[in-house]
């Protein structure tokens, strides 16, 4: 994200803030934000059309922050950003700092201030099902997080017949895989796909036993992340021949950020 279109210290009032005084009378808070967008179209042809209009976006800060009241201004940035990321459709980042002139500390400064930066992640879910209409529960899943804020499903593998991984007493799944962009973070995220599993009646009594619904995040742009929840790339991606083949079939040239090699390597290898 070279390209970007600056805004300094665009004057809002707005009742941000945690005083029953600061709600009820409002202030001044100054914004500042950097729109990572790609220009060098816009400035070939020098058509505003192929452009993201700062004119629009300073509107859309004004009229976001004067309908909406938020107690901390952390959550006035982070809610700002997310709104432009979604009402723009050419921004592919924003880093946003609110000033806030006339916080009531009782101490000589200029300002109170916080940054917030949201962009847009590409990220990779597989998704399984081998109970019940697993069909339904694969699509149904699809248009929940179709209809997820701050998520856009961009592409579908085909659906694969396979045999059960792990524990193979039980029946075949389908399986696939989904290409999403998303502003959410890889944890908050994972939430998320714990949620529609949960609606489509997942329980997690047998460790690689039968589901209603399996969804599992294996890439994310090509960030490395552990924790005691979630681990990216997922761990056993580049074994599973269910989760290669769709992948590879989206995507065949998306790499590994571990083994350095890309999907369709990763599915000759297994062959």
């Amino acid at each position: 994200m070279n390209n970007i279109i600056r805004i300094v210290d665009l004057e809002v009032f707005a009742k941000h803030g945690v005083l029953d005084e600061e709600q009820r009378i409002g202030q001044k808070f100054l914004f500042s934000a950097d729109i990572f967008t790609d220009i060098q179209k816009a400035a070939l042809f020098d058509d505003i059309k192929l452009s993201t209009d700062y004119a629009d976006v300073c509107r859309r800060i004004v009229d976001y922050n004067t309908e909406n009241t938020f107690r901390l201004i952390e959550t006035a940035a982070v809610k700002t950003c997310e709104m432009l990321l979604c009402d723009f459709p050419l921004i592919e980042g924003v880093r946003l700092e609110i000033k806030k002139p006339w916080a009531p500390v009782g101490l000589p400064l200029d300002y109170v201030g916080v940054a917030a930066e949201k962009k847009w992640h590409n990220a990779f879910v597989a998704f399984g099902s081998n109970m019940g209409d697993r069909k339904k529960y694969i699509d149904t899943a699809i248009s929940e997080l179709k209809q997820t804020k701050g998520c856009k499903v961009i592409k579908v593998s085909d659906t694969i017949q396979t045999k059960p991984y792990g524990n193979t007493d039980q029946q075949d799944f389908l399986n696939g895989v989904m290409m999403i962009r998303t502003f959410l973070e890889p944890e908050t995220l994972l939430d998320r796909l714990h949620e529609i599993e949960n609606n489509a009646g997942r329980k997690r009594t047998v460790h690689w036993g039968p589901r209603t619904l399996d969804l599992d995040i294996i890439l994310y742009d090509n960030i490395i992340f552990d924790s005691e929840y979630l681990t990216i790339p997922h761990y056993d991606m580049h074994k599973r021949r269910f989760v290669l083949e769709p992948l590879a079939q989206i995507a065949p040239f998306v790499r590994h950020p571990v083994l350095n090699i890309t999907a369709i390597e990763m599915l000759k290898e297994i062959e």
